[in-house]
């Protein structure tokens, strides 16, 4: 390749002080995915504008689905991020990019499937879900034109992963920047200007999800992350990835799945209600976009810090994420509570989707405490060689924390459903912070945890070579 030779990486996170790069990396990270989800709640806004009930209800339905998609690519972009972290910390930098590079393949592949059965599957899903009549008709094609376009938001996430792994948080966060801005431009020109509604909030998605896409793959090309795949090396790399990846999936899943029945339950009272639920859905990420960042960027922060072997700074990594948490939760309810009448004005929301709004400010709020903890517990279980922990406790969370509580909270209408919704993640999140200090404490320099949490593929002459040094791997586990 001519040009300028490609920036070496190198472990950023092994000195200085803790607290600065979990602030510096979640609160880049936090403005970041802010300004993504400020699109999202500007959409809802200008969508209701058009006073057709159907049109918000139809962003619940979609949004749901679209939720179920966003959890596969960041379940991929956690495995990727994470073995990178890892290899880059322990000094094998080749290696790194030659990994992130075979998977960053497999990746796209993937996702483009998912999409395309997505679309051509929206009817029945929407139904299963309890749409009906014009919210099912806009929310289907909603997810037709923008589903196909999968590939490109896990592309983005991939990449932004890949930066953040080497601490470039500020510019993953600047690509993230740019694309939400072209967004911004562009909803209110397609959806009001030209009179396209719920079709033009979709083709600005896919236009800004394709900036962003290009623009990470050139900002990780530029610091050496990324290069040619090399074929031999793909089926090993991949499945050194997948390690982490595949339970980050299963685990990212159990959210949306859970709102998948939240959402069901709140159609059973009308479209109000799931208007309702799409308003604090889109209000939630804006609000709470820092508790968010600290999933993806404290997890490059432990790996690194375990890779080298510093184990005290993974501790001290999980207590001060956790005191963030704490103190972004407890200013944002500060801020919803003083200006919860005016957030029903914004939204024109009226009768049951007032009443949720109201709920959600005046105390349900307060529930995103344990939903942090365990967002934080989850960040530390993929990165500390413990995935499998995260998806357990997150299907307990989707399942017996949602399921059971929901239904109970249904005999008292919507806001019973928006109770018991809560209620379960006080349980899980409780427990699984407490397992991840348990994991944290168990880890000791050169023992067998710490091994585990870095499998290491050396150069292999084939890709043959490299699965067999995983399966030694794991008869040794």
């Amino acid at each position: 390749m001519g040009g300028q030779p490609a920036t070496r990486p190198k472990a950023a996170f092994c000195t200085g002080s803790i607290v600065r790069h979990v602030v510096v990396m979640a609160g880049t990270g936090a403005i970041g995915l802010m300004a993504v989800f400020i699109v999202d709640l500007l959409n809802l806004f200008y969508i209701s504008w058009l006073g057709n009930p159907a049109l918000t209800a139809a962003i619940g339905f979609s949004g749901v689905i679209s939720f179920v998609q966003i959890a596969v690519s960041i379940g991929l972009s956690i495995g990727i991020g994470a073995i990178t972290g890892r290899l880059i910390g322990a000094g094998r930098m080749e290696q790194a990019q030659r990994v992130a590079s075979s998977f960053g393949v497999v990746m796209l592949g993937f996702c483009l499937l998912i999409g395309v059965f997505t679309a051509w599957l929206a009817p029945l899903l929407l139904a299963l879900l309890g749409a009906q009549g014009e919210a099912a008709r806009q929310a289907a094609t909603f997810l037709r034109i923008v589903s196909p376009g999968l590939p490109l938001i896990a592309a983005g996430m991939g990449c932004s992963g890949l930066l953040r792994a080497i601490g470039a948080a500020r510019i993953s966060m600047n690509v993230t920047l740019i694309g939400a801005m072209i967004s911004a431009v562009a909803d209110p020109l397609l959806i009001l200007g030209l009179g396209l509604g719920l079709k033009g909030a979709a083709i600005s998605t896919i236009f800004s999800r394709g900036i962003v896409a290009l623009m990470g793959f050139r900002c990780a090309r530029r610091h050496g992350l990324l290069a040619w795949p090399v074929r031999t090396h793909v089926v090993a790399d991949t499945r050194l990835v997948g390690q982490v990846a595949m339970p980050a999936i299963l685990t990212n899943l159990a959210t949306p799945v859970g709102s998948v029945f939240v959402t069901h339950a709140m159609a059973g009272f009308g479209l109000a209600a799931v208007a309702g639920q799409a308003t604090i859905e889109r209000i939630v990420p804006v609000a709470f976009a820092f508790v968010f960042a600290l999933t993806g960027s404290v997890g490059p922060i432990m790996s690194q810090n375990l890779g080298a072997g510093k184990l005290e700074r993974v501790r001290a990594t999980l207590v001060a994420s956790l005191w963030l948490v704490a103190g972004c939760v407890a200013l944002t309810w500060a801020i919803l509570f003083l200006t919860q009448d005016l957030v029903v004005r914004v939204f024109s929301a009226q009768g049951t989707a007032a009443m949720l709004i109201h709920l959600f400010c005046n105390w349900t709020i307060a529930g995103y405490v344990f939903i942090g903890m365990l967002f934080v517990a989850n960040s530390a279980f993929n990165n500390l060689g413990h995935p499998l922990y995260s998806t357990l406790f997150n299907w307990g969370r989707a399942t017996l924390g949602t399921i059971p509580f929901v239904w109970m909270g249904m005999r008292y209408g919507p806001g019973g459903v928006q109770v018991g919704q809560v209620l379960g993640s006080v349980l899980f999140g409780s427990c699984a912070v407490l397992t991840a200090f348990s994991v944290v404490r168990r880890l000791h320099p050169g023992d067998r945890a710490t091994q585990q949490a870095m499998p290491v593929i050396p150069p292999p002459q084939t890709g043959e070579a490299g699965l067999i040094e995983l399966d030694e791997l794991d008869h040794s586990a």
